[in-house]
């Protein structure tokens, strides 16, 4: 997803055969554009629009809710103070990560979310997704409050960054290639390994010409490791909350870890 002004949104459509563990990517649009005719806000709706009931979810980039200070009501004491349990939540995470942390992070509950904070502290690797109104995400927020009114479809959120991470490990690839996809220098060499990797697999059928523009374009790469999250999370193959995590708190979808894609799910 990029933000309203710019041309940077991509998005990949893929249908799921069960009985073969296989995805086939049937569609892929990278960077749509606003026309003369229509916005590029426009054009989306339309294009998820048409696929009605047959589109199970959209697995989208950016947040799909607003961190718990903006949407509360409550008479506000001060968020040192707050007794409600998202609130709550996150300060324990930070008081109990600053223990171990210098210089001391500081709690910001009207920029950020429950999800952010347990990425952010608690995997096996440093995972630092933007702050749902922080200054890179601000506008996606703000576009998707928009859009999420005219989209009917049930819609998840995922972190780029980490559903590879996660996919790229039950392949077996190279924690090098991983973390670079996006690197400019050989960013478009690593995506082709990847891709490869899960066509090989026989995991994956993908045309052509679709295979060149994934490599070509970080964006429509992304869109395309999202419909894959999509898919693991219809397929019970993404993480459940953690114990503890308050219960109403928006979350993100976390492909599981260290399991072959499309096996019997192992979550509990």
């Amino acid at each position: 997803m990029g933000g309203g002004k710019s041309n940077k949104t991509s998005y990949a459509i893929v249908q799921y055969y069960p009985k073969q563990k296989k995805i086939f990517l049937t569609e892929l649009h990278d960077k749509l554009q606003s026309t003369k005719e229509k916005t590029a806000d426009e054009l989306l709706i339309k294009s998820f629009s048409k696929y009605s009931s047959k589109l199970k979810a959209i697995a989208i980039d950016a947040p799909l809710s607003l961190p718990k200070c903006i949407r509360c009501k409550l008479k506000c004491p001060g968020y040192t103070k707050c007794k409600v349990s998202e609130v709550v939540w996150m300060r324990k995470e930070y008081l109990k990560n600053n223990k171990q942390k210098k210089p001391k992070n500081v709690l910001n509950p009207y920029i950020e979310r429950s999800a952010e904070v347990y990425i952010s502290k608690n995997l096996e690797e440093p995972f630092f997704p933007s702050h749902a109104l922080g200054a890179n995400s601000a506008p996606l927020a703000a576009r998707m409050n928009y859009l999420s009114k005219h989209i009917s479809h049930k819609k998840i959120e995922f972190f780029p960054k980490l559903s590879l991470w996660r996919i790229g490990k039950s392949l077996g690839l190279k924690k090098s290639y991983l973390r670079f996809h996006k690197n400019s220098a050989d960013g478009h060499e690593i995506r082709e390994i990847i891709l490869k990797r899960l066509i090989e697999k026989d995991i994956a059928f993908i045309y052509v010409d679709d295979l060149k523009k994934m490599i070509k374009s970080p964006q429509a790469f992304d869109a395309f490791i999202g419909a894959l999250t999509a898919v693991l999370y219809g397929a019970k193959q993404v993480e459940a909350k953690p114990k503890g995590y308050p219960k109403q708190s928006s979350w993100i979808e976390i492909p599981l870890e260290s399991q072959a894609l499309f096996a019997d799910s192992k979550r509990k």
